[in-house]
C-alpha cells in the first residue's frame, strides 16, 4: 500500500488516516501534551466538549501522520497553521515548518477525524455518512452544476451529494484542482472521506496501524 521509507526516514508516498475521535483519544501514544501552546490557547475558547474533543483528536492525528511520513518521533513533529487570506499564523492551512515541500491537512466532524501528510499539496475531508449537504443554492455555488443536477436526479440524492461535497472540500484544502482525488466510504465508522494529493495511499490505513 505504501513504499518503503526514503533515505532520511521520510516516505515517498504520503500517509492518510480516518478514525473516530474516540479511537484517537484512546491511542496510547497520543495525548494533549503533544500540542503546542498556541493550540492549547485556541482549545480554551471552545465551549462544547464534543467539539473540543474533535479538534484535539484531529490535531493529534495530524501529528501521527506527520511522524509516520517523516519517520520522526511524535514529539519532534510540530505542525503549524497559516492563513493564505490574511497571512497570519495560528489558523488556516496546516503545514510542517521545516518541510516546505510537504503538504498537510486535517478534518473533523461530529466524532470523526481525518488527517493526511504527503509530498506536494494535500487535502482531506471527512463527514458522517448520514449528513446531507445543502441547501441547493449553496451546492450550486460551490459544486459543478451538472454534477449536482445528476446527483439530485437519483432516487436518493443525499449520498451522492455528500460524496461531491467531501471531494470538493478536499480539493479546496489542497489548494489545487489538478491533484489526484479519491473518495472513500468507511462503513464501520459511518464516515465518508476524500483525500487529494499526488502520492497518498488508498485505502486509508487505520488509526491503530503501525
Amino acid at each position: 500500500m505504501t513504499r518503503p521509507p526514503a533515505p532520511g526516514g521520510a516516505r515517498r508516498t504520503g500517509v492518510a488516516v480516518v478514525a473516530t475521535t474516540a479511537e484517537v483519544l484512546a491511542h496510547p501514544e497520543l495525548d494533549e501534551s503533544l500540542l503546542a501552546a498556541w493550540e492549547t490557547r485556541r482549545l480554551a475558547r471552545i465551549r462544547l466538549p464534543g467539539r473540543r474533543d474533535d479538534v484535539v483528536a484531529a490535531r493529534l492525528l495530524l501529528r501521527l501522520c506527520a511522524a509516520r511520513f517523516t519517520g520522526r518521533p511524535l514529539r519532534e513533529t510540530s505542525p503549524a497553521q497559516s492563513c493564505p487570506g490574511c497571512g497570519r499564523e495560528g489558523h488556516g492551512r496546516p503545514y510542517l515548518p521545516d518541510l516546505p515541500g510537504v503538504g498537510a491537512a486535517l478534518s473533523h466532524a461530529d466524532g470523526l477525524v481525518a488527517a493526511a501528510v504527503g509530498p506536494g499539496p494535500v487535502g482531506v475531508d471527512v463527514e458522517p455518512s448520514t449528513r446531507r449537504p445543502g441547501p441547493l443554492p449553496v451546492l450550486l455555488r460551490l459544486l459543478p452544476e451538472a454534477d449536482v443536477r445528476s446527483a439530485r436526479a437519483r432516487p436518493d440524492p443525499g449520498p451522492a451529494l455528500l460524496r461531491l461535497w467531501v471531494r470538493r472540500e478536499a480539493l479546496l484544502k489542497a489548494g489545487r484542482d489538478d491533484v489526484r482525488l479519491t473518495e472513500w466510504t468507511d462503513r464501520r465508522r459511518g464516515a465518508v472521506a476524500a483525500v487529494a494529493g499526488e502520492a497518498l495511499p488508498v485505502p486509508f490505513p487505520s488509526c491503530t496501524a503501525r
